[in-house]
């Protein structure tokens, strides 16, 4: 069985969950925005949470968003203003995942995200949905991944 795990990160929490999946045989796609956010965290906060909670697709750098030879895809994101990430709303928008077995990460501080449960439950309404507190900071966490 043919296994994706498509991701946006800016902090590495989405790198935590990569290195762990890529271990379970899952083929990586890292999304990049064709522009990179602010550096400093306080303008990151404003200007991606803005953008989130206004569903923003952010332009992406070359993204191959043909995932027909896949049984499983698992999409993460960090959840910004309670939202999914503005790079992870491209991604629902320009792949097919309809009909396909449909799992998505969710990495975040608090480890909830409501608003973004809202959006994954308006688009795919089957998908299964992980919540993760800073993996990178909080290893034990990717136990959860093995839910897949």
């Amino acid at each position: 069985m043919a296994k994706l795990f498509i991701y946006y990160t800016l902090s590495g929490n989405g790198d935590a969950a990569a290195d762990y999946l890529k271990e379970k045989g899952y083929e990586i796609r890292r999304v990049e925005p064709a522009k990179l956010p602010p550096k400093k965290f306080f303008l990151q906060i404003l200007q991606c949470g803005f953008n989130a909670g206004r569903k923003y697709c952010e332009p992406l750098k070359a993204y191959d968003a043909d995932v027909s030879a896949f049984d499983e895809i698992v999409i993460g994101s960090p959840v910004w203003n309670g939202r999914l990430s503005c790079p992870i709303n491209t991604v629902l928008k320009e792949t097919e995942l309809k009909g396909r077995q449909v799992t998505f990460v969710l990495y975040s501080g608090s480890g909830e995200a409501k608003k973004a449960e809202e959006q994954i439950r308006a688009a795919l309404p089957d998908a299964k949905i992980i919540h993760l507190k800073e993996p990178k900071k909080n290893p034990e966490m990717l136990y959860r991944l093995s839910e897949l």
